[in-house]
């Protein structure tokens, strides 16, 4: 291979890895403008996005204004200096960052929430809730619905609870086992990103005839706690009193 030939591939590797930095670096900022950010990672790490987004697209700028300004006076001394270490990782990541800005993240469905473990057992889905990060409320109203799956993996006793009054929303997920008058009512946990996010739920008995909603759909649902025997075990079910469909939060997850 010439010496002339090395130069250009050399410099269009360089011009590669630019648009690759570039791309990336307006991924970032567009997620965290757009909002999409609420679905992909906890917001404790916002700003460490943001950052990245606004440095990967500086470098992307002085390399290319490198690249532009010394482009007529090419010099066979003069080495390339690789931002990423290949020329197919390079067109990968060109490749993922496009993707990414030409499409728009989806929040988790409830056939997510079941392949992550959502069961139709009450102390199933608490086992996995961390009791240290419980905070009490002194109205049970004001419980959401990690709020509740807490206070019961700290104090699972059923008989504790029943009567109290039930305020939470949540999406639903189909339990048919437990019969056509149940559902459970489902959020995410999010500790870090969407690929450690683990699904909650609380079951809910509706009034017999009352209307069937459809998996993934948001409700806000009113009612009292009581004890029931589902499936051989006596557990804590919200027996709705109202419920009202809601559109989907902007931020679905709980923390």
């Amino acid at each position: 291979m010439s010496a002339k030939t090395t130069r250009s591939a050399a410099r269009l590797l360089s011009w590669l890895e630019v648009l690759a930095v570039l791309a990336w670096g307006s991924l970032l900022l567009k997620y965290w403008l757009d909002g999409s950010l609420n679905i992909l990672i906890h917001p404790n790490y916002f700003g460490l996005v943001a950052a990245t987004g606004l440095v990967f697209l500086l470098i992307g700028v002085i390399k290319g204004y490198q690249m532009f300004r010394y482009a007529q006076r090419p010099s066979p001394n003069t080495g390339h200096i690789s931002l990423l270490p290949s020329g197919w990782t390079t067109s990968l990541l060109l490749i993922t960052a496009l993707i990414g800005l030409a499409t728009t993240p989806r929040v988790f469905t409830s056939t997510t929430a079941i392949q992550r473990g959502v069961t139709e057992s009450l102390s199933a889905t608490t086992t996995r809730s961390q009791p240290q990060s419980f905070r009490g409320q002194n109205k049970s109203e004001n419980r959401s619905l990690i709020d509740w799956v807490r206070t019961l993996n700290t104090y699972p006793e059923p008989d504790t609870y029943s009567g109290q009054k039930v305020n939470i929303s949540g999406f639903v997920v189909a339990a048919p086992a437990l019969g056509e008058n149940y559902l459970l009512l489902s959020r995410f946990i999010l500790t870090c990103c969407a690929a450690d996010a683990y699904p909650i739920a609380l079951p809910v008995q509706l009034t017999a005839g009352s209307q069937q909603y459809k998996p993934d759909s948001w409700l806000q649902i009113q009612g009292k706690m009581a004890t029931v025997t589902l499936e051989g075990k006596r557990q804590l079910v919200v027996v709705a009193t109202a419920v009202q469909p809601i559109s989907p939060p902007k931020n679905p997850y709980d923390y």
